[in-house]
């Protein structure tokens, strides 16, 4: 972990470290958190960062960051994220929010605990129930997310 470092959850702090470099794990894990938990609190962009990185270590998806974002993409709503396929261009709006999610992306890259979410791969708001839901273990609710661990 760069520096020894663990999460950070104080948005000051983060805004504060030098920008984040990386390659392409890094854009892609700080686009899907962008897309994906811009709205939610740091606890909660630090979770979908988790089950992004926790899909990479496991044998049913691929194994790099960017394949697991993009997983299905290009099948209208057969994407595992919303975003990569719902048809809507996506245009960073907020950069300030971005480079924080920039920080946080590159914290988990480099070793972050993973201690929020149990271990889960799946997630979805609070707004929708999808079928698997009641299939997998809920492993936690952090703010308007709700996480689930693959059970095979």
């Amino acid at each position: 972990m760069r520096n020894g470092q663990g999460a950070i959850y104080d948005a000051a702090t983060l805004d504060a470290m030098p920008r984040a470099r990386g390659g392409r794990d890094l854009q892609c894990l700080t686009e899907a958190l962008y897309f994906e938990a811009r709205g939610e609190s740091i606890r909660g962009q630090y979770a979908v960062a988790e089950v992004i990185l926790n899909r990479v270590d496991n044998a049913n998806y691929p194994n790099s960051v960017c394949a697991v974002v993009n997983q299905g993409t290009g099948q209208r709503y057969a994407c595992q994220f919303t975003y990569t396929c719902d048809g809507r261009p996506e245009r960073v709006t907020e950069t300030t929010v971005h480079r924080r999610l920039g920080q946080i992306a590159r914290i988990m890259l480099d070793g972050g605990p993973r201690n929020l979410t149990q271990g889960a791969t799946h997630y979805h708001t609070t707004a929708v129930n999808p079928r698997w839901a009641r299939v997998y273990p809920r492993t936690a609710r952090i703010g308007t997310h709700i996480f689930y661990r693959q059970a095979y």
